[in-house]
């Protein structure tokens, strides 16, 4: 059973989760990519997977071909759904049983097909099964946030070819979260208003750093940006919880995330990045100060001793000069 490890000092959390050393570590990932007829994601090979929690599907029945998108538990879980929530006191120390829930999208079932490559649709897919997971997971009283990430490429940390996308659900709130709900909190205590919702004011009005936009999306260079090219996409009016946007919003957010994408692997050749999905925690209700957002950060630079010791990042690229090359970009 992995457990959950507090640090004293930081207050920061840490998963241990020892059945994750037997996973396909980056080593196997270049031999993964040879053809072996063996992806477990891929068409046929749903024998090789844990049964399917969701799917969308033509008739087909459960575990069987005939998807186009599957969601199952992942092999090799950091955090299990099985067991009691257990917190208990190790001397000065802090751990909880290691309770949650650890899910791969498996995003289409084309084996060598990346994001920038969906269709519209496709991506509307993918995005109403976060929603859906999100929604279930609710439910647990047991949880109390969850994270919606993709690694693309193996410098952003892929260890399978086949794209796909990863949810954690935890039983306690990141310690990231926390600040990014403290300082929105502060700052709505001092102006009244969602900082979130004023960054977005500002950078359409400015139009600097805006990527792109849409009815009721913005895509953005962050005015603070840790990474070259960064990129966050937010929706334009105040919504904070990500698991409550409606059927006919999927469309708009499909096509800005689609066109953000296209956008930067046409800007950046062999581009790895990471998605994150910031969202309100489970139980606190649709906050005033709080704005759910995507996160896409590049891997063109190194994390090194500096950003680790210090917490800062060193950006070469200022987020004005990526957003114009952006929008520049003909697709």
């Amino acid at each position: 059973m992995p457990e959950l490890r507090k640090d004293p000092i930081t207050e920061r959390w840490v998963i241990i989760a020892t059945e994750r050393a037997r996973r396909p570590m980056d080593a196997g990932f270049e031999s993964e990519r040879k053809p072996q007829g063996l992806c477990p994601f891929c068409p046929g090979h749903e024998n090789l997977t844990p049964p399917e929690i969701l799917a969308f599907r033509d008739g087909a029945p459960a575990n069987q071909p005939g998807w186009k998108l599957r969601v199952i538990p992942n092999k090799f879980p950091a955090l299990r759904v099985e067991g009691d929530l257990v917190s208990e006191g190790v001397g000065l120390y802090d751990k909880m049983t290691g309770i949650g829930a650890h899910e791969v999208i498996i995003e289409t079932p084309e084996h060598n097909l990346r994001l920038s490559q969906y269709t519209e649709h496709g991506i509307e897919l993918l995005l109403r099964a976060y929603r859906e997971r999100m929604r279930d997971l609710k439910r647990d009283i047991r949880l109390k946030y969850t994270l919606v990430f993709k690694n693309e490429g193996s410098a952003a940390g892929a260890t399978q070819p086949h794209s796909h996308s990863q949810l954690i659900a935890l039983p306690i709130v990141p310690k990231n979260v926390m600040e990014e709900l403290h300082g929105s909190s502060t700052y709505y205590d001092y102006k009244h208003r969602c900082v979130y919702c004023d960054i977005v004011r500002q950078e359409l009005k400015d139009g600097e750093r805006l990527v792109i936009e849409n009815p009721d999306y913005v895509a953005i260079a962050p005015f603070a940006s840790r990474h070259p090219f960064e990129v966050w996409i937010l929706p334009r009016r105040h919504e904070a919880c990500f698991e409550e946007t409606r059927d006919d919003q999927c469309g708009f957010l499909a096509k800005i995330f689609s066109q953000t994408i296209r956008r930067l692997e046409k800007a950046l050749d062999h581009l790895s990045y990471n998605m994150t999905l910031h969202t309100t925690p489970f139980g606190e209700g649709p906050l005033p100060y709080y704005h759910w957002h995507m996160e896409i950060t590049t891997r063109l630079t190194k994390v090194a001793g500096f950003e680790r010791g210090t917490g800062f990042y060193i950006n070469p690229t200022p987020p004005e000069e990526a957003a114009a090359f952006l929008r520049g970009i003909k697709l």
